[in-house]
């Protein structure tokens, strides 16, 4: 029997990175796993290569209208929800000098509200002892240059999440933030498009404790714990999986 076994999970964000090898986790550890992402290609390939026990749904999170209709497919499916990972979300290096309204509006959208709306559209279909884990990032604790709309939205996500751990604590729910540092994902990669810049961005994020970047799957096992029955006692946390980069 797996960690998971019985339950149902949502993974928003699911096609590639984080969201692929939380899913997979998940999947492994024995639940039954709904996937989104923005294109249903990539839905349905990332769903395929996952295997039986996982649906794609298309979905944006910046969209009410495609999370009503996500939630009414997990509807239909009766078992309701245990577990959702609010992982969508991305951001790009943008200077304080360059921030348009623009850039800092679709940033909230995607990161913020993607995530207020995924767990407000989620709420009547948690099962008791449910728990929801929020996508956090170590950018909200650093003063990282050109990376402030990204980290300012990630610092509201982390207190979105104190919040609803007591607003929901009643109701037998739980809610932690996973906050990953440096992570080897396409999201990663790509903040840089120069693959010389790129390497030397790498390597500077590699400068931890443990001197090397992470990979998804070390973080998707941090978010099966918080997840699972394991972490019962555990609400409004904060789990870092950065080696070290915030801590020491």
């Amino acid at each position: 029997m797996g960690q998971l076994e019985g339950k149902t999970a949502l993974v928003t964000g699911g096609t590639s990175g984080i969201g692929y090898a939380t899913a997979q986790a998940f999947a492994d550890a024995g639940a039954k796993v709904f996937l989104t992402g923005r294109t249903q290609q990539r839905v349905d390939d990332a769903a395929a290569s996952l295997g039986g026990g996982v649906v794609g749904v298309a979905s944006d999170v910046t969209s009410v209208e495609d999370l009503d209709r996500l939630m009414d497919v997990i509807r239909a499916s009766g078992a309701g929800l245990d577990i959702v990972f609010a992982n969508a979300g991305s951001g790009e290096y943008v200077t304080l000098q360059d921030e348009t309204p623009e850039h800092l509006i679709d940033t909230f959208n995607r990161n913020v509200g993607g995530t207020v709306f995924t767990v407000q559209k989620a709420l009547p279909l948690l099962n008791p002892g449910a728990s929801i884990v929020l996508a956090g990032s170590t950018a909200a604790g650093r003063g990282m240059p050109a990376f402030g709309a990204y980290a300012a939205a990630k610092a509201a996500i982390r207190s979105f999440g104190r919040t609803w751990a007591t607003e929901l604590g009643d109701r037998g729910f739980r809610v932690n933030t996973i906050v990953p540092g440096p992570i080897l994902t396409p999201g990663l990669t790509e903040l840089e498009p120069d693959p010389d810049q790129r390497q030397a961005m790498l390597d500077n994020l590699a400068s931890n404790p443990m001197k090397r970047i992470g990979n998804p799957e070390e973080l998707a096992a941090a978010v099966v714990f918080l997840a699972s029955d394991a972490s019962s006692f555990m609400t409004g946390s904060e789990v870092y999986v950065d080696g070290g980069t915030n801590q020491v």
